[in-house]
């Protein structure tokens, strides 16, 4: 349901969110560098320089693809057998369709391995998720099934790879258009350095609770609200559908939520 098809119907809210780490409990990229590739040391490496600026998401990204030299097809069977469903998805995922949410996953993964865990993990259901992200490509004179014989398609020019923001803008600029009653709320959730360029472009962003997104987001001023699962966000979502919130009233306390954690870790510290 690409835009501006996610329009119609005139859904209260429309859900952009991340993938790997957010949808399910591990990030596939990350376990197949660590189990298949160079391994987690260089991998977290490779983040910190990242969320530092000393490089680009998308070259360091490449780094850690570059090191799995597992044929695609094994890839994939082998995340479908460990990657696991944050156990609240599926009753958000039916909440969604049941009240016409269009969800649309932005992701720096790549589209046969997001495609498969969703049909893997959801069922045939998934198909109604839409999907923008990188792709898989066979490396030149080679198949995705030869050892090493694949690599990211990137989405776009950007430092990122994929500037999720690029997605969400024109569903923005659409919004900023329509009457004021009228006016779908757009929303994200993310957790990692991925979803930076996205961090600022939606009325409300969830960040995952301990993970780089909210470091981020602390230190740059961008107002959000934590969240531990999708269960939570379930409550948040259904609160602001039936109007008993606002997602100011929800920035507003996920930002009292930050501070209070904030002056608990400095007692416990002295």
């Amino acid at each position: 349901m690409p835009y501006p098809d996610a329009l119609k119907g005139n859904p209260k809210c429309i859900f952009f969110t991340d993938f790997d780490g957010t949808i399910t409990l591990q990030d596939s990229n990350d376990y197949l560098t660590d189990n298949l590739g160079f391994g987690q040391k260089r991998r977290k490496e490779l983040n910190a320089d990242c969320l530092d600026g000393r490089a680009t998401f998308r070259d360091t990204f490449l780094e850690m693809l570059n090191s799995i030299t597992t044929p695609l097809p094994a890839c994939i069977s082998y995340l479908c057998a460990h990657i696991t469903l944050d156990p609240h998805f599926s009753t958000f995922f039916a909440y969604a369709q049941s009240h016409c949410i269009p969800i649309i996953v932005l992701s720096s993964g790549m589209q046969p391995i997001i495609r498969a865990l969703l049909t893997h993990l959801l069922g045939p259901a998934a198909s109604a998720i839409e999907i923008v992200c990188n792709d898989a490509v066979p490396r030149p004179g080679k198949s995705l099934a030869d050892p090493a014989g694949w690599t990211i398609a990137f989405h776009d020019a950007s430092g990122f790879g994929h500037d999720k923001s690029l997605a969400i803008r024109p569903y923005a600029a659409h919004v900023r258009g329509m009457p004021q009653r009228e006016r779908p709320v757009l929303l994200y959730a993310g957790d990692g350095v991925s979803d930076l360029s996205a961090a600022r472009e939606t009325d409300l962003l969830f960040a995952k609770r301990g993970r780089d997104l909210v470091t981020f987001c602390e230190r740059e001023g961008v107002p959000f609200t934590v969240f531990g699962d999708w269960g939570e966000i379930l409550r948040t979502v259904r609160g602001v559908v039936e109007g008993k919130t606002s997602v100011d009233e929800v920035a507003a306390e996920g930002a009292e939520e930050i501070r209070a954690e904030g002056d608990a870790e400095e007692q416990t510290t002295k």
